[in-house]
């Protein structure tokens, strides 16, 4: 979904390597993991920055490579249990902002045909996005608009 609109081809295809159980240098017990996590999202960031601060900082100095090996479950679900999970998938989130940006862009260059291209491609997948997650992870009745991605943002 992300070069729908490119025509560039991607990098090629990198893999983890497969493991079944966390290193033995990383011996930090799981509830402390957990608790780090929520301590994380309370102030403020998102998953994919806790994965990336457990991957380089660690739980007392001790770097957690991987949260699902440590802990038996993903971040997000880690997030969900405790009542931390973000109001809106960090990717639609993400595409959001984006469309926020590129919009008040084009209220002060409005000749600007190359951002408003730019804004009518990541309008469609944030569409996409959000008839992916509607009822799952958004509630039934939430619909886009810039409008709206600003107020929620």
């Amino acid at each position: 979904m992300a070069r729908m609109h490119t025509r560039r081809r991607g990098s090629s295809d990198s893999d983890k390597p497969a493991a079944d159980d966390p290193p033995e240098w990383s011996d930090v017990d799981p509830e402390t993991i957990e608790q780090h996590v929520v301590d994380l999202a309370e102030q403020g960031h998102s998953p994919s920055e806790i994965g990336v601060l457990l991957r380089d900082e660690g739980v007392t100095g001790t770097p957690i490579p991987d949260v699902k090996l440590a802990t038996g479950k993903k971040l997000t679900e880690i997030l969900d249990d405790h009542g931390a999970d973000p109001e809106f998938p960090e990717d639609l989130r993400n595409l959001m902002e984006r469309a926020a940006r590129l919009d008040e862009h084009l209220r002060e260059n409005p000749t600007d045909y190359q951002n408003k291209r730019a804004l009518q491609n990541t309008e469609a997948k944030i569409r996409r996005l959000v008839d992916y997650y509607r009822g799952d992870e958004l509630d039934e009745t939430f619909s886009y608009s810039v409008a709206d991605a600003k107020d929620l943002l």
